[in-house]
């Protein structure tokens, strides 16, 4: 796998976990914590894709 599709399977992680943040945000039934986990794994990924693109 080169660094450039590597991208952007990262990227559409990324997007995908995007959605689901805002989904779970919207549902009342979603705990904090699942919400927090979400946002951290984004957090990871968004990382990743910056040290791989510089």
């Amino acid at each position: 796998m080169t660094i450039a599709s590597h991208l952007v399977e990262l990227r559409r992680k990324h997007e995908t976990l995007s959605e689901m943040v805002e989904k779970a945000q919207r549902s009342p039934a979603t705990d904090a914590l699942k919400i927090a986990e979400l946002k951290k794994q984004k957090l990871r990924l968004k990382e990743e894709i910056e040290r791989l693109s510089h």
